[in-house]
């Protein structure tokens, strides 16, 4: 029963890290190539190859139901280097690219009504 909850929360702390992962990535891709270099934060394929690589390394660390997994635990702790990775982007990178990403456009009320 315990070692089933163990497998169970294991499972669930490494699918938690691949959706953060694939969340970091997307979010990467949907950013305009020139908001990286007016923020000052490297490059968008810089930080494409680090978000793609972590999301597969963390889906590659995902326990296989029975207690498996692929590449023992060295996938597994590569799994939290990537998590790693996307907390940076999420927590730095975003936050500063996200004024450089805003679309174009009228705010407010529309007026000539």
């Amino acid at each position: 029963m315990i070692v089933t909850l163990q497998v169970l929360l294991f499972l669930l702390f490494y699918a938690a890290i691949v959706a953060l992962c694939v969340w970091a990535l997307v979010d990467c891709l949907r950013r305009p190539t020139g908001a990286f270099v007016s923020a000052g934060k490297r490059t968008k394929g810089l930080w494409t190859g680090v978000l793609a690589a972590s999301a597969v390394v963390s889906f590659i660390a995902v326990p296989i139901p029975g207690g498996y997994s692929l590449g023992g635990g060295t996938f597994q702790f590569l799994a939290l280097l990537a998590a790693v990775a996307a907390v940076v982007y999420l927590v730095d990178v975003r936050p500063a690219v996200q004024p450089y990403s805003r679309r174009k456009g009228p705010r407010g009320p529309r007026s000539g009504w």
